[in-house]
């Protein structure tokens, strides 16, 4: 199970994106949720990393 939010931030010169990604623990089998705020052609490789 997977939740990708992706919210588009503009501040006065650069463009990010905020993205909040749900991981499962390992030791618990809870899942929670990571953000960052980064450059917009960075997401889809920070969502598709473990």
């Amino acid at each position: 199970m997977a939740k990708k939010t992706v919210a588009t931030l503009q501040t006065k010169s650069k463009r990010l994106t905020k993205a909040i990604k749900m991981v499962k623990s390992p030791k618990t089998g809870a899942y929670t949720f990571v953000e960052s705020v980064m450059d917009p052609s960075m997401v889809n490789d920070w969502l598709n990393k473990k």
